[in-house]
């Protein structure tokens, strides 16, 4: 599987996430379809969010991180566990988010 992007052809590792981060418009719009989502302005938010997140600490917040985060900084006030779950919902936020982000694989518990 891979994702064509911008007319490049984007690795991917065997969970459909980018092996290396694409910061384009393109990419979201790309990947969003191939998981079924239309995007919202609450996704472009959360996806605006994680990726400020990865470009400024090298990986993305976990849930509990990420909610708090844009409910205080990422003008998502109303960001709670049920909305992320309603935007993305495989996995949630902080894993399907992240793909749909054009951003690695989060690396779990041990990597926040």
């Amino acid at each position: 599987m891979s994702y064509t992007i911008n007319g490049v052809e984007k690795e991917v590792d065997d969970y459909g996430y980018l092996l290396e981060p694409d910061f384009s418009e393109e990419a979201v719009q790309v990947i969003a379809d191939a998981c079924g989502i239309t995007l919202t302005e609450q996704h472009r938010k959360v996806v605006d969010y994680l990726r400020t997140k990865f470009k400024e600490d090298g990986h993305t917040p976990n849930m509990r991180n990420l909610i708090k985060g844009l409910q205080e900084e990422g003008d998502l006030p109303e960001a709670d566990s049920a909305l992320l779950f309603d935007l993305f919902p495989d996995g949630g936020a902080a894993k399907q988010g992240c793909k749909v982000a054009g951003l690695p694989q989060p690396k779990g518990k041990g990597g926040y």
